[in-house]
């Protein structure tokens, strides 16, 4: 039995595949990668922050940017209309975790 509170996520790598997952009932998208990292390389080259731009204007549920995000890119993404961000490899490959994570809160305006 599912949680109706529960919130279901996808991933999508194009805007049309971020369409396809709103119309399969997705309450919002995972987008990337948006920058080069290692853990989304199987994904082919970077979407950019203009692709972002595209999916969070057309897509019609909240989109997170992934892929290669950093405390010195973070900001960019939600000036593109991300709604939040998710990240794998800064934090896992951080000297020092609470600093980076410090760095994420001062760019994003708090978390």
């Amino acid at each position: 039995q599912v949680c109706p509170e529960a919130l279901v996520g996808a991933s999508a790598h194009s805007l049309e595949r971020a369409m396809a997952a709103e119309e399969s009932g997705a309450d919002y998208v995972l987008f990337g990668p948006v920058f080069a990292t290692p853990s989304k390389a199987k994904y082919g080259e970077p979407q950019g922050l203009e692709a972002l731009s595209v999916v969070t204007r057309d897509a019609g549920v909240p989109v997170l940017a992934i892929g290669g995000i950093t405390p010195e890119n973070a900001r960019l993404c939600l000036e593109k209309g991300a709604a939040g961000v998710g990240i794998i490899s800064a934090i896992l490959s951080a000297k020092d975790i609470p600093a980076t994570v410090e760095a994420f809160r001062k760019s994003l305006g708090g978390l």
